[in-house]
């Protein structure tokens, strides 16, 4: 595979194309963010603008501040300033409502319970979620099955490999129905397989109105990732490639 080649756009782009005269579902303006530490900023002055319909790639070396930048847009930690709203909400002021449309995965499998089992984790999550009783176990089991987790779920985290627990965190992120879903390097320890399926689902929750926003690393073999858009992170500053 090669480590060079700049991702390519979906064939397929009626939806995005339709979606690009609609008001956009996630706004960054001026979003900046430095440690307390001191030194330069992290980065300065983000503007992104995402349509709903629409998956966009976030590249940059390590370091560059990809992560901090998806954590900030989830609404787990604030920017020192600019805006962010997802469908008019801000993280801050209407934050039950505003998480209740994020799917977030983070990198590696943190998160994860060693003792509780795949099955364990999807009815876990979906009391978190406030799902209605009535309608967990519904959603679960088509969860388990679009994920391709029905053989494993009653094996506990602990005893899944690095891929399956991967496959896992993805299920999660999309089990309450979310209209934005944050990934942080989500084809880490995937199979081909679970490429396959995972770029299969992300397309299809696009074709349904769902936007996306998906950070990795320059250079990791990107030619077959479903992209509507791709930034490149560097410097402090995001640009459209």
């Amino acid at each position: 595979m090669s480590h060079d080649r700049a991702i390519p756009l979906r064939t397929n782009m009626n939806a995005s194309a339709v979606a690009t005269t609609e008001q956009p579902r996630l706004v960054l303006a001026g979003v900046s963010k430095q440690w307390r530490n001191g030194g330069a900023p992290l980065f300065h002055e983000i503007h992104l603008e995402l349509p709903p319909a629409t998956l966009a790639v976030i590249v940059g070396p390590n370091g560059a501040g990809k992560t901090t930048l998806l954590r900030i847009v989830a609404g787990i930690i604030t920017a020192d300033a600019g805006l962010v709203e997802l469908d008019g909400l801000s993280p801050r002021r209407d934050r039950r409502e505003y998480q209740s449309k994020v799917g977030f995965l983070s990198a590696g499998s943190t998160g994860l319970y060693a003792r509780l089992t795949v099955a364990q984790h999807l009815g876990y999550w979906a009391r978190l979620a406030l799902m209605p009783a009535a309608d967990r176990q519904a959603k679960i089991d088509a969860t388990l099955a679009r994920f391709e987790l029905g053989d494993i779920a009653t094996k506990r985290a602990a005893r899944l490999s690095m891929g399956q627990r991967q496959r896992l965190t993805l299920a999660l992120a999309f089990l309450h129905g979310p209209s934005l879903v944050l990934f942080d390097e989500p084809w880490n320890s995937l199979d081909g397989r679970g490429v396959e399926l995972m770029n299969t689902v992300v397309t299809e929750f696009s074709a349904r109105g769902g936007s996306g926003l998906f950070c990795t690393p320059s250079g990791h073999g990107l030619e077959n990732v479903p992209a509507d858009r791709v930034y490149s992170l560097t410097n402090g500053a995001l640009t459209s490639v």
